[in-house]
């Protein structure tokens, strides 16, 4: 694995979990690097770090704010 890439996925905590999860991950890395994104892609998906994952979160927290007023009214 390339030192750049190593750096860019030891700085990350969650990156650095997700490869140790998933050992698969170093035969990907090791051979091209170019499949760094897919790997990204996927720890963002598994820990819900994607813009969409964030604003579906913020929806479900206003939802259960308002639904908590309703309720006190």
């Amino acid at each position: 694995m390339e030192i750049f890439l190593q750096k860019m996925i030891l700085d990350h905590p969650k990156m650095y979990q997700h490869l140790k999860e998933n050992s698969y991950w170093f035969k990907y890395l090791n051979r091209d690097s170019s499949f760094y994104k897919d790997f990204e892609e996927k720890m963002k998906e598994l820990y819900h770090e994607r813009a969409t994952d964030k604003i579906s979160d913020a929806i479900d927290n206003i939802d259960l704010v308002s639904n908590v007023l309703m309720s006190l009214k």
